[in-house]
């Protein structure tokens, strides 16, 4: 089964007439922002829950800016199990278009945007105290490129474990 790109206007048309919009986008990410009435459904779990079932109509993905959805185009076919669609360019196209969203600034932001911030606020640390202080603080630098590879190739990111277990970040 194919699924087809559509524009965020004719997304719009098909939720009026009653089409279904799962974001797959991760749970933090759907908590500060998302399309109104939308499901979020994460992209690990597509594959956990039965879609089709769910959906009056069609089903319509996105995620924030259409590369998590185009990449798995495929996996959400298959899961699918109805006519689905692509909303093309994901949530930014959405408010590019001028169309509504839902925001909650009281949830923080999405963990990996948490640790880029972080890994960029230390390496610039690391380098600022190297150039003033001392040569052994571009070992900071060093330390954190050195983790972002590791969790590239692993998968797994140590910093994000850490910031997940931050007081803003625990679910209430």
């Amino acid at each position: 089964m194919s699924i087809q790109r559509i524009t965020p206007e004719q997304t719009r048309v098909l939720l009026e007439s009653g089409a279904t919009l799962v974001d797959i986008r991760d749970k933090d990410e759907f908590a500060r922002e998302r399309i109104p009435h939308a499901r979020n459904i994460p992209l690990a779990t597509i594959g956990e829950s039965r879609l089709s079932a769910q959906a009056a109509g069609a089903l319509i993905f996105h995620c924030r800016s259409g590369a998590r959805t185009g990449g798995n185009a495929a996996k959400l076919a298959a899961a699918a199990g109805c006519d689905a669609y692509i909303l093309e360019g994901g949530l930014d196209a959405w408010k590019q278009a001028n169309l509504p969203i839902e925001m909650d600034r009281r949830q923080p932001l999405e963990i990996m945007r948490q640790v880029q911030i972080t890994a960029g606020l230390l390496v610039l640390t690391g380098v600022a105290l190297g150039a003033i202080v001392s040569p052994t603080f571009y070992a900071l630098a060093g330390l954190i490129g050195g983790g972002l590879t590791f969790s590239g190739v692993t998968g797994s990111c140590a910093m994000a474990s850490i910031l997940r277990r931050l007081p803003w970040n625990r679910e209430v």
